[in-house]
């Protein structure tokens, strides 16, 4: 093992993110620097590291099993890699507010990305605090979003708004949104689940989600839309330009993210790996409920470990 590395975390806004200096990732770091760099994590919601050119993916998949348990790449897209998903533009494009996965049971703890190839300008990436939406909610609306579930499904495709007009897609698109509704999931979700590390409740919304239990169809949109708009508040997110080497990781449980796709044409090329998460709880308890889909084979149901700091 190295020895323990002394870590920098500057905070980059007042409800979330942080850059973190003077560490060089890799799988040789110690617990101790390990566990600093994930309590940087359950504080500030997202962390960025610059110049970690040396990584590539076997080095960034290695140092993600030093804060949890890698997952598949993908629940359906599995064409593309076995635990490194590809965040390629020729495919597509997440150019909508989410959180990683929410269709499947086993909610993911957190995903590492990684620059490899980036355009000339653009192709910034965006993420929003959920748990600070939560607790800036007015009594009236806790008491509603408390006891509210929502049904969410891979066949909402988050990536386009035009996901019916699929002759105008690239043979790319089309190819990469066939694979991603190939096998169908749906799960049921409390809208307010209770952090496993944290113990605070936080907001899970997202565009996965195509109705709310007990609402009806227009119901369940205006309610979607006023919780979405306390999320995605200016003041409860971050925006990070990406340079080569870069290194985010993000609590998937206490986030949504956007890509932001203002670069045109240009190419731009990312890797994820995603680590294993627990079943959401709500705030009596009751777990999510999985409706259709056998998520076991993406990600194994895996519960904190409080890891040494």
């Amino acid at each position: 093992m190295s020895p323990r590395h002394s870590i920098n975390v500057t905070k980059l806004g007042a409800n979330i993110g942080a850059r973190i200096d003077g560490v060089r990732l890799s799988a040789d770091l110690d617990g101790p620097t390990v566990g600093a760099i994930n309590d940087a994590l359950l504080t500030h919601k997202v962390i960025f590291f610059g110049n970690q050119e040396h990584l590539d993916d076997a080095g960034q998949l290695a140092f993600a099993g030093l804060l949890g348990t890698p997952t598949g790449a993908h629940p359906t897209v599995t064409s593309r890699g076995a635990h490194i998903l590809p965040i390629d533009s020729r495919y597509d494009k997440a150019n909508s507010w989410h959180t990683d996965v929410t269709f499947v049971d086993r909610i993911p703890k957190a995903s590492l990305l990684r620059a490899v190839t980036l355009p000339d300008y653009g192709g910034t990436t965006v993420w929003a605090n959920t748990q600070a939406a939560y607790e800036q909610l007015p009594p009236p609306l806790r008491a509603l979003v408390d006891n509210l579930w929502a049904v969410h499904t891979n066949q909402y495709d988050y990536a386009s708004d035009a996901a019916a007009d699929l002759e105008k897609l690239s043979d790319h698109t089309r190819e990469y949104r066939e694979e991603f509704v190939s096998e169908y999931f749906e799960t049921e979700h409390p809208v307010v689940r209770v952090h496993p590390e944290t113990g605070r409740r936080v907001l899970l919304l997202g565009h996965f989600i195509t109705r709310f239990i007990g609402l009806r169809t227009t119901e369940s949109a205006t309610v979607f839309n006023l919780l979405q708009a306390r999320v995605i508040k200016l003041e409860n997110t971050v925006r990070w330009t990406w340079s080569p080497g870069d290194l985010a990781i993000w609590d998937n449980r206490a986030t949504q993210h956007y890509a932001v796709a203002d670069y045109d044409d240009q190419f731009r090329y990312l890797s994820r790996v995603t680590l294993a998460g627990d079943i959401p709880v709500d705030v009596r308890g009751q777990p999510s409920r999985a409706v259709a889909g056998d998520a076991s084979r993406y990600s194994e149901v895996v519960s904190p470990v409080r890891l040494a700091s």
